[in-house]
């Protein structure tokens, strides 16, 4: 009897052993990877000057999920501040604790479109996979109006992550979008606005970093346990988009946060950039979700 009991106590020893061990292996590996540095030719791009470019940047600032992590003014915000876990986004305007003050031009492409810090690093909570297709016309608007705020003091940048989220990265469970991101994928060609799925699928981009490459869903790992599965966006028989079958149910939804049968959707959904999206927008987002082929919700 003695020698079971004995040889649990060993057994389980070993084991608490093997987990310490794991989990300090873990850390160790999870800040070699977020110190390795990316080699990427990053070519220069226009920043465009026009009152009509600078506004359509303004467009994309607070459509496009900027203004949701950076603030309208671009200061930087808490972004997420739940038990161990805070991420204050930086301050991306030139007043005090700025992040970009020394940012040129491919510096900001090198962020927004591949994830990585100007000295080689990647960005760990950096959507940059919502960007990294943005055609050059609309990515210099973007950094143009980006440019153009008002130096404004913010807060210094900060990501407190949870250990069990620091091992999860090591080991490729959670990912940073420098992983995700084809590099040399080319830009989306410029086109002009219009009610098409092309038009659509494009807009759609900036849906991925939370519902996925495949637009699926799921849960996101590493994330707070109080946010909720992003919804399933594909026709599939889960999809949040059965309650959505016209341009304007859905256009409703976007501006309003809450579903047709008058329910609340959590507020994680970014409504305030979402509803500011223009009607041509929205409707070819619809066109593009509905067209897309069905699947089963979760495969991110």
């Amino acid at each position: 009897m003695n020698g079971w009991v004995k040889g649990i106590g060993l057994a389980m020893l070993a084991l608490g052993l093997a987990a310490a061990v794991t989990v300090l292996v873990g850390i160790w590996l999870g800040e070699r990877k977020m110190a390795r540095r990316i080699a990427l030719n990053v070519a220069d791009i226009t920043l465009p000057e026009d009152a009509a470019s600078i506004a359509h940047g303004r467009y994309l600032f607070n459509t496009r999920g900027c203004a949701t992590c950076h603030g309208r003014d671009g200061s930087g915000a808490a972004v997420i501040d739940y038990g161990t876990t805070r991420i204050v986004s930086p301050n991306i305007t030139a007043g005090a604790n700025s992040a970009i003050t020394r940012y040129r031009t491919p510096d900001w492409v090198r962020t927004l479109r591949h994830g990585v810090k100007p000295d080689g690093r990647p960005l760990l909570i950096m959507p940059s996979e919502d960007y990294s297709l943005l055609s050059d016309a609309d990515m210099g608007a973007l950094i143009a109006y980006a440019r153009q705020l008002a130096p404004v003091s913010g807060q210094a940048a900060e990501v407190r992550l949870p250990v069990a989220v620091k091992v999860m990265y090591a080991f490729g469970a959670v990912r940073d979008a420098a992983e995700t991101i084809d590099h040399t994928a080319p830009p989306a060609p410029a086109a002009a606005p219009a009610v098409t799925i092309e038009h659509g699928a494009y807009v759609a981009y900036s849906c991925i970093g939370c519902h996925g490459e495949n637009l699926t869903g799921g849960r996101i790992p590493g994330t707070p346990s109080t946010w909720p599965a992003p919804a399933n966006l594909t026709p599939g028989y889960d999809s949040a988009m059965t309650r959505y079958r016209t341009p304007d149910s859905f256009m409703a939804m976007l501006r309003n946060g809450r579903r047709p049968d008058g329910s609340t959707i959590s507020p994680v959904m970014p409504f305030a950039a979402l509803g500011e999206m223009n009607e041509v927008d929205m409707r070819a987002l619809h066109a593009y979700l509905q067209s897309l082929p069905p699947r089963a919700g979760g495969q991110r």
